[in-house]
C-alpha cells in the first residue's frame, strides 16, 4: 500500500478497552487511521447512515444488540465498497463458515500477532480478501499486483473439473447440504463423491469444509 494513502477503519467491538487498544494499534501501522469505534453493530450503522466512509472494517462476532454476523451481512448489503474482517475468540469451523457467509472477506482470532494482524489488514485492503489457510503456493500468488492474482484464480479454475466444480457449489451451499444429499443432487454414489472431495482437498490441500469456503471465496468459485 502506498505510504501516502490513508485508509479509513472502523473497529466495531464491545470491550471498550480492547477496542481502543485496537484502534491504537492500528493508527500506529502507517497507512490506516481509525475513523469510527462502536461498541455494537447499531453504532457502526449509525455512524455510516451519517456519512462516515469506512475502507475495512474489523468486526467482532458475538456482541449485544447487533451481533458481528448481523453487521457483515448490513455491509454487505448496504455498504459494498466496504470490507469486513471478522475477529473472534473462537475461531471454530461453524463461525468461519457463517461469517464468510455473511459477506466476510476473511477470518482472525483476537489473540493474532501484530504482524499477522497487519498482513490481514494489507490484504483484505488491496486484494480484497485474507486467506491464512491457503497453502503456501497459492498464498505468494494472492500477494501479487491484481494482474497476476486474476492469472493465478484462472490456474485454480483451470484445475477443477466440471464435476468438481459443482460438488463445490453443492457442499459449500447456503442450504447446508450432507454429503450424501450432495451426492442425491449430483446423481451419484457417495464413493464417487468422496473421491471428487478427496481430489479438490489434495489439489488445493484443503483441510476442511471451512477451508474449502475460504478458498472458493477467495478465488472466485464462489460468489460473495
Amino acid at each position: 500500500m502506498p505510504a501516502t494513502q490513508t485508509l479509513p477503519v472502523a473497529v466495531v467491538d464491545d470491550h471498550t478497552l480492547f477496542r481502543g487498544v485496537l484502534a491504537d494499534m492500528i493508527d500506529q501501522l502507517g497507512g490506516y487511521k481509525v475513523v469510527v469505534e462502536a461498541g455494537d453493530g447499531s453504532e457502526y450503522v449509525k455512524a455510516v447512515e451519517q456519512g462516515v466512509h469506512v475502507a475495512v472494517a474489523i468486526v467482532d462476532l458475538h456482541m449485544p444488540v447487533m451481533d458481528g454476523y448481523q453487521t457483515i451481512e448490513w455491509i454487505r448489503a448496504n455498504a459494498p465498497g466496504t470490507r469486513a474482517l471478522a475477529l473472534t475468540f473462537e475461531r471454530t469451523e461453524e463461525a468461519m463458515v457463517r461469517a464468510l457467509r455473511a459477506g466476510a472477506c476473511g477470518f482472525l482470532r483476537k489473540d493474532v500477532c501484530k504482524n499477522e494482524f497487519k498482513e490481514a489488514l494489507d490484504q483484505v485492503a488491496t486484494l480484497g480478501h485474507y486467506h491464512n489457510e491457503v497453502p503456501q503456493e497459492q498464498a505468494h500468488m494472492a500477494a501479487e499486483p491484481i494482474t497476476d492474482y486474476e492469472r493465478a484464480r484462472s490456474k485454480v479454475h483451470e484445475q477443477l473439473t466440471e464435476r468438481e466444480l459443482e460438488f463445490f457449489r453443492l457442499v459449500c451451499d447456503e442450504a447446508e447440504y450432507t454429503y450424501e444429499q450432495v451426492a442425491e443432487r449430483m446423481q451419484v454414489h457417495r464413493r464417487t463423491l468422496d473421491g471428487y472431495r478427496e481430489s479438490v482437498f489434495d489439489k488445493f490441500n484443503i483441510k476442511s469444509k471451512a477451508g474449502l469456503v475460504i478458498f472458493g471465496y477467495k478465488w472466485g468459485i464462489l460468489k460473495g
